[in-house]
């Protein structure tokens, strides 16, 4: 039985992904700093298979510790999204590029096998021709500290001798959205969906740039994917995850919304500029390893709107949703 180490596997993503990981029979270690709490892994706490170990991958003896008997990692732990980023970079910096060096260097060192490294669309910037797609091969053009920092480990991963012992895979994430165990509000489906469940009026800012979307569940979904995949066809390469018929403008994606809640009341305020706006394809993943969603935007908004309107979470308002300060 193959130990997989998830360091994050408290977050929201990574709580859903270790429960993919014990229903397909792997052992799953998490490494994390319980930064948000570890409410998301209680009922996962005794069973047999799972192991939690409270520590920061900033910390080399904590992850010493982690990568004991380790076959693959899958790297989540990181200081996410542009806010979060921009209120702490030095944080960011040290977390999301030099401890992720440190991790690889150590898992190479120790053995483990497949390393899978959670990036991000961000990574794309700006179209320069916005009739088109970005795909892998697209220049890179981070705005920020949290996409520069994913962009610069991608590079360091990419760099490594073919012949490394451990081989890794960086995943170029979709904007997230969806149930988690770790619920969280900050995350553009789900911000705008919670707002105007509570019936309130929702200000959005710059409606006619793209985005791709993806459901936790099948981000969750393409990490295991890539640990399953021969090595040969994922080893030291990217992929964007999603589909491409799932890249959308805020527009559309209120215009979906008010298919669930009719009287939802929305503002609109002209913008525009924006330094991230990309259309995202696709089809290495699907054509390469047969990746298909599972789930898709208007999915996401139905099963958030439920989860608010039936006070499933008693206080949505709540800091603990957010990864940074609620302003």
């Amino acid at each position: 039985m193959k130990r997989i180490l998830v360091t994050g596997g408290a977050g929201y993503i990574g709580s859903v992904l270790t429960r993919q990981l014990l229903e397909k029979g792997y052992k799953v270690r998490v490494l994390d700093n319980l930064r948000f709490g570890g409410e998301a892994l209680l009922d996962v706490l005794k069973h047999p298979h799972f192991e939690f170990v409270k520590g920061d991958v900033l910390e080399t003896d904590s992850l010493k510790t982690s990568l004991k008997d380790v076959w693959a990692i899958v790297h989540l732990a990181a200081i996410v999204g542009d806010p979060a980023c921009a209120r702490e970079p030095e944080l960011a910096r040290e977390t999301n590029l030099e401890a992720s060096k440190r991790l690889y260097q150590l898992a190479e060192q120790t053995g483990v096998e497949r390393f899978v490294f959670a990036s991000t669309c961000s990574n794309y910037g700006k179209m320069k021709n916005p009739n088109s797609y970005v795909n892998e091969t697209s220049e890179l053009s981070p705005v920020s500290i949290y996409a520069e920092t994913k962009v610069a480990f991608e590079k360091f991963l990419l760099s490594q001798a073919r012949t490394n012992h451990c081989k890794a895979t960086s995943l170029r994430f979709s904007t997230v959205y969806g149930l988690s165990p770790r619920i969280r509000f900050d995350l553009t489906v789900n911000e705008f969906t919670k707002e105007l469940a509570l019936g309130r009026e929702l200000v959005v800012f710059g409606e006619q740039f793209w985005r791709p979307y993806c459901h936790v569940v099948d981000l969750a979904r393409s990490a295991v994917l890539m640990l399953e995949s021969d090595a040969e066809k994922v080893a030291f390469d990217v992929f964007n995850v999603g589909d491409t018929s799932e890249n959308y403008q805020k527009q559309t994606i209120i215009e979906l919304i008010q298919h669930v809640i009719p009287e939802a009341k929305i503002k609109f305020v002209q913008k525009n500029e924006d330094p991230r706006d990309y259309r995202v394809s696709f089809e290495k993943i699907k054509t390469q390893l047969n990746f298909e969603l599972t789930q898709t935007v208007p999915d996401g908004i139905r099963e958030i709107a439920e989860l608010v309107q039936q006070g499933f979470i008693l206080n949505p308002d709540d800091q603990k949703y957010y990864n940074i300060p609620k302003t």
